[in-house]
């Protein structure tokens, strides 16, 4: 019977060991190792190997929903729910890419968190960090209550407050690093460490800056999640989420529940999404350099208040982004000098970021957090983050950084002299 429709395969999370080996194994990889290769011959080959039926150099898509088994019970693929060649490939690759045993891929981010928290218990107690992604804050807050989830929100800059908020009901500690919009960092290491001191799990959002630039479980975490819909994929045309962990019991609980709920990507997704990350390497370290460049440019105008990026020297946190990450990755958030109509101005007079939602594609993206994608929030609660009516988030893609700095600089001057 497969793993995934075996109801004894599901664990209570608060029996789970904390401990697990760190290393990469896959039924469906192929011989690549996550420990003798770098990355981009990972992203490039791991899951990838030639189909053994027709020698195929890339896989073929498998767009059926049955499988043909020797006999009964007796197969390698069974339902395309529970699982399917191309998922197994792409969950091979994040696998191999975030130095795990474990990839899981699911519809899309909210269902990667969905999923994950319903491995804990109606009663349970989450600690997430108060900066998060609004989605996320959305199911936290309106969702996963009607579960029996409670949720507090923590400023996790200084890593001792956890401590402050930990009741005997508490088993999950939920973080993003960088958050989403205000950019600001988590100590994953010191985290961790003070998680497992006292038996929780820790999950980390690492969405912005993916597997090339950070590594959680590396760095202690017990589970990590991605919208796959951004970096991982890179060109704006999949929603999916994925999910890794090294360990084994936990890992045993997420697959049931991966089949159970069904929240599973299309093999059509997973076929696009595991070509984009076999690029992944290439686009990231584009990202950071124009990323790092648009940040230097604003942080040196006039027209701009405050500039966000854990690259720049200002940025509160560098020496800790320098330490847990090999990159700054692609977002950039500033202030523009002025109120929300200056953002506006800007927002709608820039030729090459396009005003959208989203971010992680080869193409520039600006968004205004405080009227879009963290319009759910109360003013306060907005306020108290620092994410300002003048607040924008740039996704800096991977045109050339001189046209891009051309158009914030013409949009900026256009924007601000109407003040």
């Amino acid at each position: 019977m497969s793993p995934a429709n075996n109801p004894s395969a599901a664990v209570d999370v608060n029996s789970v060991s904390l401990a697990a080996p760190r290393h990469f194994t896959h039924a469906h990889s192929g011989p690549v190792s996550a420990d003798r290769y770098g990355f981009g011959t990972l992203a490039i080959h791991a899951g990838a190997a030639p189909d053994p039926a027709t020698g195929a150099v890339i896989p073929p898509l498998s767009l059926s929903t049955t499988f043909k088994q020797r006999a009964v019970g007796d197969f390698v693929y069974e339902y395309s729910r529970s699982d399917n060649p191309n998922r197994s490939n792409l969950e091979a690759a994040i696998a191999a890419l975030e130095h795990a045993k474990h990839g899981f891929a699911f519809s899309s981010g909210s269902a990667t968190t969905a999923t994950i928290l319903n491995t804990l218990q109606p009663g349970s107690h989450v600690i997430s960090v108060n900066d998060v992604y609004g989605g996320t804050h959305r199911y936290l807050t309106k969702v996963a209550g009607s579960l029996g989830i409670e949720t507090s929100f923590v400023d996790l800059e200084d890593v001792e407050n956890l401590r402050d908020v930990v009741r005997e009901n508490t088993r999950l500690v939920w973080i993003e690093t960088p958050t989403n919009p205000t950019l600001r960092l988590v100590d994953i290491a010191a985290v961790s460490s003070i998680a497992h001191e006292i038996g929780l799990f820790v999950a980390v959002d690492n969405t912005f800056l993916s597997p090339y630039f950070q590594t959680p479980l590396d760095l202690g975490a017990d589970i990590v999640v991605h919208s796959a819909t951004k970096y991982l994929n890179g060109h704006s045309d999949v929603v999916m989420g994925v999910a890794a962990t090294n360990n084994d019991a936990l890992a045993s609980k997420i697959r049931f529940l991966q089949n159970a709920i069904g929240a599973v990507p299309s093999p059509f997704d997973c076929y696009q999404a595991q070509r984009g990350v076999k690029t992944l390497h290439l686009r990231m370290r584009q990202h950071a350099i124009n990323a790092q460049r648009v940040a230097e440019y604003l942080e040196a105008s006039s027209l701009v208040d405050s500039v966000i990026y854990p690259g720049l020297k200002s940025h509160p946190q560098h020496s800790l982004a320098k330490q847990q990450m090999r990159g700054f990755g692609g977002m950039v958030s500033f202030r523009i000098k002025g109120d929300t109509h200056t953002a506006d101005r800007f927002l709608q007079r820039t030729h090459l970021f396009t005003l959208a939602e989203s971010l992680g594609g080869v193409e520039s993206l600006a968004e205004l957090p405080a009227r879009m994608t963290h319009a759910g929030l109360a003013p306060e609660e907005r306020n108290e983050l620092g994410i300002t009516e003048n607040l924008i988030r740039l996704s800096v893609g991977v045109e050339d950084a001189d046209d891009l700095i051309a158009d914030i600089a013409q949009a900026l001057e256009s924007a601000v002299s109407e003040n």
